[in-house]
């Protein structure tokens, strides 16, 4: 990529998926010419990832870039493209990014009208918003929509993120971000509450007990599938699901929240459908289960 053009790249929004592409950008030679930045924290890490690039308003910032980062909540995108559209502050061959794992370029089309080059990226990974983003994003892959004469150009800007780009068409946008969503966040919920039943039977260190577990988890299931399933309701075993229901009644009452019962009941179900599919378990066996979970 050391012959591609280095652009003059502008940020808005400086949060923590912004700050860390735009400091990748610039490692790869490209110029940060401004980055928005409202709240003390955004200040904060704007000076602590692009330190030295001035923090100006969203419309001169805007009228300024070569390529336009767009690093705000899905929400906000398609109004903030029209206002700047509105403004005359976009132009026609400027590149309009945004990195919205739900949408595609649709939220971009009062730009794409004035003659801007519409590209959604989406980064498969969880930000902290510091370096420690910069090697793990190396690691990750990045959705690319775009038409197809420009899909090129975002797959050579996350190439110069040091990522792996894929290709998501618009219509696939939703259910992409939801298995993303699935995959990360609900990961989240269930080890958290996991830790909080842990740490309500006297265990001190949680993390300490899940981390073996849960890594050769994911390792597991990453290489195989949902063949890598094991447990109580791939067994069948519905006296210790049982055990686990009255256990975890007793464990919301005492914490005044239903939500880790909940949540288990419902996994429980995805996952007794899922031994079912594989043999693991009989019909009877299925139909048993589901009972007992409600």
């Amino acid at each position: 990529m050391t012959d591609a053009p280095r652009l003059g790249i502008g940020i808005i929004g400086c949060g923590k998926v912004g700050a860390v592409i735009g400091a990748a950008w610039r490692q790869a030679g490209h110029a940060i010419i401004g980055v928005s930045a409202t709240s003390a924290a955004s200040r904060e890490r704007a000076e602590d990832m692009l330190p030295g690039v001035p923090v100006l308003p969203p419309d001169d910032i805007a009228e300024r870039a070569e390529l336009l980062l767009l690093a705000v909540p899905d929400d906000e995108i398609a109004s903030l493209t029209g206002g700047l559209a509105k403004l005359g502050r976009i132009h026609s061959g400027q590149i309009l990014i945004h990195c919205a794992g739900r949408h595609g370029t649709d939220v971009l089309e009062a730009g794409t009208r004035l003659g801007a080059l519409p590209i959604a990226l989406h980064p498969s990974l969880s930000f902290t918003g510091t370096e420690v983003d910069l090697p793990r994003l190396r690691r990750s892959t990045v959705a690319v929509t775009a038409p197809a004469p420009i899909r090129p150009v975002g797959e050579a800007l996350v190439v110069e993120m040091g990522a792996e780009p894929i290709e998501i068409a618009e219509a696939d946008r939703p259910l992409y971000h939801a298995a993303i969503t699935h995959a990360s966040n609900h990961t989240i919920t269930i080890i958290s509450e996991a830790m909080e039943m842990l740490a309500e039977v006297g265990v001190e260190d949680a993390s300490r007990v899940l981390s073996a577990l849960v890594d050769a988890s994911a390792a597991n299931t990453l290489q195989n599938g949902a063949k890598a399933l094991t447990g109580p309701v791939s067994r069948g075993d519905v006296g210790t699901v049982e055990a686990h229901l009255a256990a975890l009644g007793e464990y919301s009452l005492s914490v005044s929240s239903p939500a880790a019962r909940d949540s288990y009941r419902a996994l429980a179900r995805s996952t007794t459908a899922k031994a079912l599919s594989l043999g693991r378990i009989t019909e009877a066996q299925a139909q048993e289960l589901l009972s007992r979970l409600g």
